[in-house]
């Protein structure tokens, strides 16, 4: 079974930002600086830390309190704008483990209600200047199973490369099999992709399988061909790509167990 463990980048490694990074909160822009840098807590993608003197004036709210980090020291914060307060937004780094640190602020991502980078919308985490998202229409037949029950199938799928997980196929709606499907409340958003506008589980017999399928209807410009087309997920339906099985990898989407 395939193993996707996502990118290796080491864990304190420190990258300046060449983008302009902004944030919003209460409708008001609390941060704008070019002067970001990407610091990685963990492999897989990075986090903006942004100099304290770029925030808004008045918008960074010092604690008293002080946590002991991996990469050192750092006074917690909270962000202000107008009748707008979120406590405990964020970190103040002293840079006594971390020299380049030092001045530093690493905001909590939900402390601000959205994030820029230039003046796309950023979500979820800061893209991986690493990771590469590549959406290509295909002629290659792809028929999408679960059960045995043919929930779809297509030879204009556009298969969606993204580093660090397995091919994504994205399928017209026409090519779907609508009587198993069931809309589903689930949205989810991805730094690459955007938000979904739709999320479907399917029902087979008695048996739901929870949230198989998603659609983004209005994605970013760099995937604009999967706009409107519904993917499954690997790990959880049976693929088979010109008429040959997929095997299931696993990933962090895995069924739990797997």
């Amino acid at each position: 079974m395939p193993n996707y463990p996502g990118l290796s980048t080491p864990v304190g490694h420190i990258e300046p930002v060449p983008r302009r990074i902004r944030a919003l909160l209460g409708g008001r822009t609390v941060l704008d600086t070019t002067r970001a840098v990407y610091v990685w807590e963990w492999p897989p993608y990075p986090q903006y830390y942004v100099p304290a003197a770029d925030l808004a004036p008045g918008a960074l709210v010092p604690s008293d309190h002080v946590d002991e980090q991996a990469l050192g020291t750092a006074r917690r914060v909270g962000l202000r704008a107008g009748d707008v307060s979120r406590p405990a937004a964020g970190h103040l780094h002293t840079g006594d483990v971390v020299p380049g640190l030092a001045g530093l602020v690493r905001l909590e991502w939900n402390a601000v209600d959205a994030w820029f980078e230039e003046d796309e919308e950023v979500f979820v985490h800061p893209r991986n200047p690493y990771a590469r998202v590549d959406a290509l229409r295909s002629t290659r037949h792809v028929r999408v199973e679960v059960e045995g029950l043919v929930l779809a199938e297509s030879a204009t799928p556009v298969l969606v490369f993204e580093t660090g997980l397995p091919t994504r196929y994205y399928l017209p709606r026409t090519a779907l099999d609508h009587t198993h499907l069931r809309p589903s409340r689930t949205v989810t958003a991805c730094p690459y992709k955007g938000r979904t506008t739709a999320y479907w589980s399917v029902r087979v017999g008695d048996t739901l399988h929870p949230d198989l399928a998603w659609s983004y209807d209005f994605p970013t410009r760099e995937l604009l061909p999967i706009a409107g087309l519904v993917s499954f997920y690997n790990e959880k339906v049976d693929i088979f790509l010109d008429g040959e099985p997929l095997d299931r990898p696993r990933t962090p989407f895995s069924p739990a167990g797997e």
